[in-house]
């Protein structure tokens, strides 16, 4: 790894105008990309956007209690779920929603968790992604302790977990990284540097960027343009590479932007300027895609309009799937507190019962 990688100039492959930028050590890592991969990139990262833009839609008409927009860094996300093989392990924060478009969850099952209806969204089993962690940080050393035991199994996989640059300042992503360096765990370390954590800037909690605290810990670490959906696929080929030989842990430092709110409940105009969002909207990771495949002839109209009904119809199942959602009936309460059956949580459902039952007999009493 070149030092420049990971300390000056982030990894690019392709510029905001759509060019490609001849990279003689990370582009080769993609060589294989064609015009399908690269189309199929463009597909996610539009059906992506679409479904934030719904969910925000559906929790601004009160159908969720909060959602966490990933405007704006649809390539960090789908970039690197591309790099990742179906074996692979994936720890998420809260708003790798394209991460898990890109791993088969079903749009229908994106928002449960999110309307407050049940105590998580999908089975992780089923698609090797975890469900959204709140807790900053938490999901770091979750990740490093799934690689741990991984290791020690003999399995041949990358965990990756995903992180913001606000969790770089918790403790237990700290952890997590010596964990891994003194274990020789198969962790890629994902960060998705937006510059805000919620009103606070990237400059503010660290004096360096971010990549250089992972040569801390004695890990490899790579910059790349958060923006470039072809050089993310480059960077995490490398690093899944490396977790999977053995090598230990990565680290991934992907300079993006957060185009909208940190949540629905947050006013980022209260903290930032129109000028920041405008220079940043002129890098927007979906439109340089766009023109890439434009300025090679790659895509017709026939080709994005059919992206576009592909963004409708799932943005229709998100929907449908939220309002359709059952309310869960209140001894749900004690469903999923063990893993196995327990007496005190039996003998505290039956006391619940029976206490809503009381309810019942009342409102008879009243009818009568």
């Amino acid at each position: 790894m070149a030092a420049s990688t990971a300390y000056g100039y982030p990894v690019q492959l392709v510029q905001p105008d759509g060019r490609r930028v001849l990279d003689t050590h990370y582009a080769p890592l993609v060589a294989d990309v064609g015009p399908e991969k690269l189309r199929e990139m463009y597909r996610d990262m539009v059906v992506a956007r679409r479904l934030d833009t719904e969910a925000v839609a559906l929790q601004r008409q009160g159908e969720l209690g909060l959602w966490a927009p990933l405007l704006g860094q649809e390539a960090a996300q789908v970039g690197s779920a591309h790099a990742l093989a179906a074996d692979d392990y994936v720890f998420t924060s809260y708003r790798e929603h394209a991460v898990a478009w890109c791993r088969g969850v079903d749009p229908a099952e994106m928002t449960r968790l999110w309307r407050g209806c049940a105590l998580s969204g999908w089975d992780p089993a089923k698609v090797n992604i975890t469900n959204p962690a709140i807790v900053v940080g938490s999901q770091g050393l979750h990740a490093t302790g799934y690689a741990m035991g991984a290791k020690l199994d003999g399995a041949e996989i990358a965990t990756v977990v995903y992180f913001g640059d606000g969790a770089t300042s918790q403790g237990d992503l700290s952890e997590a990284m010596v964990f891994a360096v003194s274990w020789g765990a198969g962790v890629v370390f994902f960060c998705q540097n937006n510059h805000w954590a919620i009103s606070a800037p990237t400059r503010v909690q660290s004096p360096m960027p971010l990549a250089q605290r992972a040569a801390g810990f004695g890990m490899p670490a790579v910059q790349v343009d958060g923006n470039d959906v072809l050089a993310v696929l480059a960077v995490t080929r490398r690093a899944v590479r490396h977790a999977r030989e053995g090598a230990g842990p990565f680290f991934v430092e992907a300079l993006t932007y957060r185009m909208g709110p940190h949540t629905t409940s947050d006013d980022p105009t209260r903290y930032r300027t129109p000028a920041d969002l405008e220079e940043w909207a002129a890098r927007d990771p979906i439109d340089r895609i766009r023109r890439l495949l434009e300025r090679e002839g790659l895509a017709d109209d026939a080709f994005f309009e059919q992206v576009t009904a592909t963004a409708d119809d799932a943005a229709m199942r998100l929907r449908r799937g939220t309002v359709e959602m059952p309310d869960p009936g209140p001894e749900a309460l004690f469903d999923h507190v063990y893993a196995t059956d327990h007496p005190l949580i039996e003998q505290e459902r039956a006391e619940y019962a029976a206490y809503l039952a009381g309810f019942a007999a009342e409102k008879e009493e009243v009818r009568r």
